[in-house]
């Protein structure tokens, strides 16, 4: 496990785990030691002189005292250890997932992901704080024991250690014996995880359908069966603990006896063979927990696999020299992607000049926003390319290609915080002036004059204290407070009422002056108002142009825009 822990950690976080369990180690061979003590005291109270045992227990209360600085040392440093391995993971984590196609973050993998960055992360951050000393002392202090014992005398000291392999199969044994139902149990985890979170997300659709009961039907289910996995592994555990149970006692059984017929015969003293049964004896409670300590590790040993598996991920590749996008053009050549089997676009071209814009029209489902998402880079074409300002977005470099583009697509998120906060995501180093026009420009700043605590009023998680339209407004103001050269506009204003919709087209012209536009529409004066119009079919281009030519043509965009007129009325 200590391996897989290298794996996933930083080498600082690395290095401090080689530390605290060396000091854990250091501590356990001195509680091994100390307990050794025990002998020259029963000799000495044994003896024609009891009370020469006085410096021995002296002796002894000063390694219980090292031990317990040890002890108190180690367990200070394995909480630090464990805070800092939660933090390096959860920033390891966080910054991996950034990286990863969003074509990963399919509905299986929220739960997934959720697991993964709270049980699992803190299941490893448990390893040093709380699991690894108790093992630690579980292994070294009987060893330590028995390697001493030889001093004493070996047939004893040679039973213990003849015992250790034994003990070590039965526990390898267990162990194999429960891996497989601990991985089911960790799946049917993730699984009741995502139908937790899919349940409340899913609440005001469920309600308005009136079908909540069906869907907790599903929830329930999930949960009953993580239940009876839960069982399962209960169950199948409880041989390999009485297992390891019976061959703890049969070993300690096999060390009395040899110690008895060792002293029967002579070969050792009252005090040395007192010592040997105590001191066994005390060993015997630690190789009992063995059992229990091991199907923790065994169990965090998952979870540290399931965060090696996302961080094994192949994130979306960066150049070794990025090169500068040289304007603001789009070009998608030849492009080809595909998702679940279907090919969403199919060797699509599209030329966006810079300075322009041009509004993506089609039926749903066509591939619009997916156009969107290559743009951005949000996954990888699997044929041709897409270019920004002339350099494939591949070798532009994720942070440069960001800064290139700003996006405000149909689906809004706004972080916990403040508005004025989300805002600045566009632009921290923005000034005051700044944002307050491009508010204005959203018209923001009519809500924010409605609200009791202006801008700082806090938004909610994902924005939950505003609504709709607002929400839409603050994605807006922040890509127009970021002022780049490329804006994406999936649906901007659908969230809005026509008087809001029609004071947000007039900030987003303003915007568009010197820019490049793409945007997916579906409202009839959005689409108007593009200097060309793509119709996309079938993950291709049917017809390009401008409005009044693509009416003209009388094709398929001539019939989009009789039905949009036609539901407008």
């Amino acid at each position: 496990m200590i391996r897989q822990l290298h794996r996933v950690l930083e080498r600082g976080q690395a290095r401090a785990v080689r530390r605290t369990v060396a000091l854990m180690v250091v501590c356990a061979v001195a509680e091994g030691l100390s307990l050794m003590l025990l002998l020259p005291v029963l000799r000495a109270l044994f003896g024609p002189d009891p009370a020469s045992a006085w410096p021995w227990l002296g002796a002894f209360a000063a390694s219980v005292a090292l031990v317990s600085y040890l002890g108190y040392r180690s367990d200070m440093l394995g909480f630090r250890t464990g805070g800092e391995l939660s933090r390096s993971l959860h920033h390891r984590l966080g910054d991996h997932l950034v990286r990863l196609p969003l074509g990963w973050f399919t509905l299986r993998r929220v739960g997934e992901v959720t697991g993964v960055t709270s049980r699992s992360v803190l299941a490893v951050m448990s390893v040093p704080a709380h699991q690894l000393r108790p093992v630690v002392n579980a292994c070294c202090v009987p060893l330590t024991v028995f390697v001493a014992l030889f001093f004493v005398d070996f047939r004893p000291a040679l039973a213990a250690l003849l015992c250790v392999p034994v003990v070590a199969l039965v526990h390898h044994a267990t162990g194999r014996a429960t891996a497989r139902q601990d991985a089911e149990r960790a799946r049917l985890g993730d699984e009741a995880t995502g139908r937790v979170v899919e349940y409340v997300r899913a609440q005001p659709v469920l309600r308005a359908a009136g079908r909540t009961g069906e869907h907790m039907r599903l929830l329930e289910q999930a949960l009953r069966e993580q239940s009876r996995t839960e069982r399962r592994s209960a169950l199948r555990a409880l041989p390999g603990l009485l297992g390891m149970t019976l061959t703890v006692q049969a070993a300690l059984t096999a060390v009395l006896t040899v110690t008895v017929y060792t002293a029967l015969y002579g070969r050792i003293g009252a005090a040395e063979a007192m010592a040997i049964l105590v001191l066994t004896a005390r060993c015997t409670e630690p190789l009992l927990s063995l059992a229990e300590l091991g199907g923790a590790l065994r169990a965090n040993r998952g979870e540290l696999a399931r965060i090696e598996a996302v961080l094994r991920e192949a994130p979306l590749p960066e150049p070794a020299r990025p090169v500068p996008a040289a304007h603001g053009g789009i070009t998608f050549d030849r492009v080809g992607f595909a998702r679940g089997g279907r090919n969403v676009l199919d060797g699509l071209s599209l030329d966006v000049p810079d300075g322009h814009s041009v509004a993506i029209v089609g039926r749903s489902g066509a591939g619009k926003t997916t156009m969107l998402h290559l743009a951005a880079r949000f996954h990888d074409v699997h044929s041709g390319a897409v270019r920004v300002g002339g350099a494939d977005v591949r070798d532009i470099g994720t942070e440069h290609l960001m800064a290139q583009v700003s996006t405000v697509f149909q689906d809004v998120y706004l972080f916990e915080g403040s508005i004025e906060e989300n805002v600045r995501l566009g632009r921290p180093d923005a000034t005051d002036q700044d944002v307050r026009a491009a508010a204005a420009a959203a018209r923001l700043d009519e809500v924010v004059t409605r609200l009791p605590q202006g801008w700082d009023t806090r938004v909610g998680e994902g924005g939950a204290a505003l609504s709709g339209g607002e929400r839409q407004r603050v994605t807006i103001a922040r890509a127009l407070l970021k002022n780049a050269p490329v804006l994406l506009l999936d649906e901007a204003t659908s969230a809005l009422d026509a008087e809001n919709e029609a004071a947000i087209q007039e900030g987003l012209e303003r915007l568009r002056s010197g820019r490049t536009v793409v945007m997916v529409a579906h409202r009839l004066h959005t689409v108007r108002t593009a200097d060309r119009i793509a119709f996309l079919e079938d993950g291709r281009i049917v017809e390009h142009g401008t409005h009044d030519e693509l009416v003209r043509l009388g094709g398929r965009y001539a019939d989009f825009w009789k039905a949009a007129a036609h539901d407008a009325e």
